[in-house]
């Protein structure tokens, strides 16, 4: 008997019923991811119903009353400690050194003497040169003496007139050898003269470069010591491009720009004094200027070459509305705020920043002093969240998550002045 069909039937039944199993197991999936999606969809729909639905969580703030003050406009910047002058003092005549009377390091005074050069023989010039004269002038009287003669016995037309001519050449030769040798006199006199070498300027010496019985020549490259003026002092640093017209604007309208000097750390100021002037060129590599400011340093704290921090105070803003630079966040739409509606709900306010220093920022639209602007946990909310307070008793501008107007400001902040902390989210 033919067992063949029969095993065949029965294969293509499994077959059915097992393709029949995976349409039946397709179908409960589908209608189980359906259910998922669904059960997200009202979720999602719930959650961002509004203020109204008691199952949102309520997000725990930090927050600022917004302020109205001054805020001073400031530039933090790197600098370099330039003395006003810097002269090496060199010999002007040659001679041994007899005599050294400064001291490294010391602070010498304009007219100070600092070495003196072996005068003997600058004496003995100018001593001959003083004979050199005497005896010239004794030779141009005793030529005038015969002119008065010649011009005696001229009017009796007892000499011819070439004589009396050759006489008259001859007194203003003289007359001109009389006047080289006051000359050469003038000279030893100077040269005596610079063997007291003396201080040009007031300042600070440097390390000598000579001792006493050394032989220095007429200026000589080395110098006798190196003198830098201290007080006061010049700190070079750059400006950005994007503030040179607001300083030159303040400059030109004859206001005074307060500069401060800080240490490396800017901890700790160490001089104050005025910007001088700016560069007349911008470093097209850095997209900046450099500028002079001009500070007393009766301390001697500044060091010529010392690297240092300037701030310098370019204006203030006025009855500003200023709120923690914290607060300040930015969307899609451009900087915006979470402000602190009715019954702790969330909104968010789109604003218009105005400058911002260290951990302010003010506020040019959007924002009205005695509003309150929350500070952190500001990435969380949605408009409409309900929000809480610790305390219920939201800081101002100058408590946690911001200063006060009258406190001293940070580093100024370029490109608009805002900061945030997350992205606006859609409302």
């Amino acid at each position: 008997m033919d067992t063949a069909p029969a095993v065949e039937d029965v294969e293509a039944k499994d077959q059915d019923i097992a393709s029949k199993r995976r349409r039946s197991i397709l179908g409960v999936a589908v209608v189980v991811g359906v259910a998922v999606l669904v059960a997200l969809l009202l979720t999602w729909i719930i959650t961002s119903a509004g203020p109204t639905n008691r199952s949102r969580p309520t997000v725990t703030v930090g927050a600022a009353v917004a302020v109205t003050g001054d805020l001073p406009i400031q530039l933090d910047e790197l600098g370099a400690v330039t003395p006003v002058q810097t002269v090496t003092i060199t010999p002007r005549v040659s001679g041994t050194i007899t005599q050294v009377a400064f001291r490294e390091g010391d602070m010498v005074r304009q007219g100070q003497l600092l070495a003196v050069i072996d005068p003997r023989p600058y004496q003995a010039a100018l001593q001959q040169a003083r004979g050199q004269l005497a005896r010239d002038q004794a030779q141009l009287q005793n030529s005038r003496l015969d002119l008065q003669r010649y011009q005696t016995l001229l009017a009796e037309d007892s000499i011819a007139r070439q004589q009396f001519d050759t006489q008259a050449a001859l007194v203003h030769q003289n007359e001109g050898v009389i006047a080289t040798d006051q000359g050469a006199l003038q000279a030893a006199q100077l040269n005596l003269t610079y063997t007291h070498i003396t201080a040009p300027m007031t300042g600070r010496a440097g390390l000598r470069q000579i001792d006493p019985g050394n032989n220095v020549t007429a200026g000589s490259a080395t110098g006798i010591v190196v003198i830098t003026q201290v007080d006061p002092i010049d700190v070079i640093f750059t400006v950005p491009e994007d503030n040179l017209t607001q300083i030159m604007q303040r400059q030109a309208s004859g206001a005074t720009l307060n500069a401060t000097i800080l240490d490396r750390e800017g901890a700790t100021a160490l001089a104050r004094g005025q910007l001088m002037t700016v560069d007349n060129v911008i470093d097209a590599s850095t997209g900046t200027m450099r500028a002079k400011a001009r500070v007393r340093n009766a301390s001697g704290v500044l060091i010529a070459n010392q690297f240092v921090n300037v701030r310098l105070l370019v204006d203030t803003l006025h009855n500003a509305v200023i709120v923690p630079a914290a607060a300040v966040r930015q969307g899609p739409n451009g900087p915006f705020v979470w402000i602190l509606g009715l019954n702790n709900t969330a909104v968010m306010r789109n604003v218009t920043v105005g400058p911002a220093v260290g951990e302010q920022a003010s506020i040019a639209s959007g924002v009205q002093a005695g509003e309150t602007v929350i500070t952190e946990g500001g990435a969380n909310l949605r408009p409409g969240s309900q929000v809480s307070l610790p305390g219920h008793h939201p800081p101002t501008a100058g408590g946690p998550g911001g200063r006060s107007a009258g406190q001293g400001p940070g580093q100024h902040r370029r490109g608009g002045g805002s900061s945030g902390a997350g992205v606006a989210p859609s409302p």
